[in-house]
């Protein structure tokens, strides 16, 4: 259990990339992290555990499955979190045009990226303390006003409804104290990104950390990069 003085974070989907890197950031950071993959294989995380004995919990769950979510709340409904960040994002074939796309491949995107953590959000955020924070990664690709280039149609798709689905959220939440931010991490060198990608892991996650951390206590919604600059909507 964590010393009263260490602060909480539960990471949805921290077994690679952005997840997995965040954890490893607020373990740095002397933070007590409970990080969530979805099934029973060895991952990164799992190596993480030797280094930060006591510190770090893995719990499993699949976002996409509402019984599995249900069950993780039940484990974790003597908890209080100062943090939960919800990691959940897939692009398959990112350059096929809307056209093109097969609807269950569009389903599985649309739920993957925007109901599912809508829903983890729903069941989980009376664990998060009053002044806490709820962070979900978003991309600046879910910006409506800032698509002049196209590409990527239904993974922008999915992060629009991520991005509407919070805001209709914080507004049926209008006396929550909480902070909630959707964050966009830039473009980085993951399986996701790609190789082509601006941005390292380490060049992204520090500063996504450092801007939760700087809206901590604000209250209302926000979305930003991780440089803490305000995107369109």
């Amino acid at each position: 259990m964590s010393h009263p003085a260490t602060r909480t974070v539960l990471i949805v989907g921290a077994s690679r990339g952005l997840g997995l890197a965040l954890a490893q950031e607020y373990l740095v950071r002397g933070w007590h992290v409970i990080a969530t993959v979805r099934g029973t294989a060895h991952t990164g995380l799992h190596a993480l555990l030797a280094e930060h004995k006591g510190r770090l919990e893995i719990e499993t769950v699949d976002i996409n499955e509402t019984e599995q979510v249900q069950a993780l709340h039940t484990r974790l409904r003597q908890r209080s979190l100062d943090i939960l960040f919800v990691n959940a994002g897939i692009a398959p074939n990112p350059g096929t045009p809307i056209g093109e796309v097969s609807t269950d491949e569009f389903v599985q995107v649309m739920i993957n990226n925007a109901l599912s953590p809508l829903r983890f959000i729903e069941t989980f955020h009376d664990l998060v303390q009053v002044k806490g924070t709820i962070a979900v990664m978003s991309s600046g690709l879910g910006s409506v006003a800032n698509n002049t280039n196209g590409g990527w149609e239904t993974y922008r798709a999915s992060k629009a409804s991520l991005n509407t689905l919070l805001r209709s959220f914080v507004a049926r939440h209008a006396t929550d104290a909480r902070t909630y931010l959707l964050i966009a991490p830039g473009w980085v060198r993951t399986d996701m990104g790609g190789p082509e990608a601006t941005l390292g892991v380490d060049e992204s996650i520090p500063r996504v950390v450092d801007v939760v951390e700087g809206q901590t206590g604000n209250g209302g919604l926000h979305y930003l990069n991780y440089q803490g600059e305000t995107l369109a909507w």
